[in-house]
């Protein structure tokens, strides 16, 4: 499977993901005596702030409304139901309709995301990382792009199951009438669409978690956290 998403970042503050990896490439990979201290002390405190990023992210997406009330993470409607000359694309001429498929379609994406989070969870507790100083100096959401890179397309795969389940057992006469006005597309096609949306949607709430936690690392009551990002001068 192609994944579809990974050129958009989870980098709600206007960071590119070329700005930040470019931003990680001029930070400095070379090894050398002291710095490969450093990335061997620091990898406690990426893994941390992972964690802490993932769970703020999970917990706040996982609540009812979490996805239509994220400032970050709301999902617009897929491309998939917006095909030129479609049936689907007049019928979504009624504000009233498409608001409500909308709406529908955020909701079910909370439980993607119920999968996603031990699969998130698992990749921080077994990533290796080359360059914890470079991750610390990185950018606001160095961390989170780090990550997502490291995972590809796992969070599409592992969700794409779980929402067609969902939308079948749910049989919502918007999203029925929305998936039986396009020729030759299923409760299949929509999962994997909206699993594309969900996993951008999750990486922009961790990235945004993530940005909070380096504005405010005091926060987190985290003291090789706080100690490591104020050392590193981490935006």
């Amino acid at each position: 499977m192609d994944y579809q998403g990974q050129d958009q970042v989870a980098a709600p503050s206007g960071y590119s993901r070329r700005v930040i990896l470019g931003g990680l490439l001029a930070a400095g990979f070379a090894v050398s005596g002291c710095a490969t201290m450093r990335r061997v002390e620091y990898t406690d405190q990426i893994e941390d702030l992972l964690v802490l990023s993932s769970r703020r992210a999970f917990a706040r997406l996982t609540q009812p409304g979490g996805f239509w009330d994220s400032s970050v993470a709301r999902i617009n409607l897929p491309v998939l139901f917006g095909r030129p000359g479609s049936v689907t694309q007049k019928v979504l001429n009624s504000p009233y309709f498409k608001d409500k498929l909308q709406q529908e379609l955020n909701r079910i994406a909370e439980d993607g995301a119920r999968v996603a989070a031990p699969v998130v969870y698992n990749a921080i507790r077994t990533l290796s990382v080359p360059d914890a100083l470079a991750l610390l100096r990185g950018g606001s959401t160095a961390a989170t792009t780090f990550l997502r890179q490291s995972m590809g397309s796992a969070l599409v795969n592992v969700m794409i199951p779980e929402l067609e389940q969902v939308m079948r057992v749910a049989e919502d006469p918007i999203l029925n009438t929305a998936v039986n006005a396009l020729a030759g597309v299923d409760l299949a096609d929509a999962a994997h669409a909206l699993a594309l949306e969900a996993d951008n949607a999750i990486w922009y709430e961790i990235g945004a978690q993530e940005a909070e936690i380096r504005d405010n690392p005091e926060a987190t009551h985290n003291p090789g956290l706080i100690a490591a990002l104020r050392r590193t001068g981490s935006p």
